[in-house]
């Protein structure tokens, strides 16, 4: 199952649309989104984001009103250099805002999504439910 962001509601032959998507005449959604990784086993689909220097409390993951999975990263950061010998000080701000919605797999269990930061990588494990065999036993009647 792939994991896409809302604003592309075909997940048929995502390559099919790719020159058209990302050209000039459709801008991008977020030109410095982060790198994601999606993978999958057995048991959950689990997310990667890279995000390099951003704390915990930067980083806000929900389920919005759509039941959409809902990311939202943002990032402020201030660098101050001096040079003594100018006596001038240089101030650099930096601010950063990433938000994204991706639709969910029809398995996963909303209810039990996790996420945590750890060496700049946003990780959401998003386990599946359980699948469960339907046994049908039934008489048929030869007629």
């Amino acid at each position: 199952m792939i994991m896409l962001p809302v604003m592309f509601h075909n997940s048929w032959f995502p390559t099919v649309f790719d020159d058209f998507m990302n050209s000039d005449y459709v801008p991008r959604a977020n030109s410095t989104a982060p790198a994601v990784n999606v993978k999958e086993d057995e048991k959950a689909y689990t997310m990667e984001l890279a995000a390099p220097g951003i704390k915990k409390e930067f980083c806000r993951v929900s389920i919005n009103d759509e039941g959409n999975l809902s990311i939202a990263i943002e990032n402020k950061t201030e660098h101050k250099e001096s040079d003594h010998k100018h006596h001038y000080l240089r101030r650099e701000f930096s601010y950063t805002n990433y938000e994204q919605a991706y639709t969910l797999p029809d398995d996963v269990e909303k209810d039990k999504i996790s996420a945590k930061v750890e060496n700049g990588i946003l990780t959401v494990v998003m386990p599946k439910a359980a699948k469960e065999e339907k046994k049908i036993s039934k008489n048929i009647t030869v007629s």
